[in-house]
């Protein structure tokens, strides 16, 4: 598949979970009502589907969640001149929030009712610079290991033609969710 074909498909893609994001209540906090009783990943199928409120910080950083399974979630951003730090390519912290939340919400996939999560520990690996001239990136996080206290995860930043861009690895804390 060609590196034209590949961004279209993502493109398309993209335009079609946000106009669902849009539709539904945009962006915010679920009320405790929609997350009890609910797994992880039917809440993060629930948000994919705008049924219930996604994370604001994807409008403000011009990233979007654009798929999860069970222990995997894709996020899908756009470098804008506005991410640019003073060298004149994307600040690595736009890259990093990326990654963490596909990281996060690969771990969020995987909790049972009544259990939440926490990043404890976040580590990235730069690669290679991103720049506007890269029309979008993804982030793939993927779970290693999801046990009753503790839950590693890694994900890699890449471009549509396959360029790595940047990779990392978490150790998030499981725990009982506050009511």
């Amino acid at each position: 598949m060609t590196h034209n074909t590949v961004l279209d498909e993502w493109i398309a893609q993209e335009r079609d979970v946000i106009a669902r994001l849009e539709a539904g209540p945009g962006p915010g906090v679920p009320a405790p009502e929609q997350v009890e009783g609910k797994t992880g990943l039917e809440l993060m199928q629930a948000m994919l589907r705008g049924d219930i409120p996604y994370a604001a910080i994807a409008k403000t950083l011009d990233f979007t969640i654009v798929s999860v399974a069970p222990g995997v979630a894709v996020f899908q951003g756009t470098p804008l001149p506005r991410h640019l730090n003073p060298l004149g390519t994307v600040h690595g912290g736009w890259v990093a929030t990326l990654l963490d939340s596909s990281l996060g919400c690969a771990v969020h996939t995987l909790m049972p009712p009544g259990r939440a999560y926490t990043t404890a520990e976040l580590s990235v690996n730069y690669v290679k610079a991103v720049s506007p001239k890269v029309q979008r990136v993804r982030a793939e996080g993927k779970v290693i290991h999801c046990g009753r206290q503790l839950a590693t995860a890694e994900a890699r930043l890449v471009g549509p033609d396959g360029t790595l861009y940047a990779h990392a690895t978490t150790t998030c804390l499981v725990f009982e969710a506050r009511r």
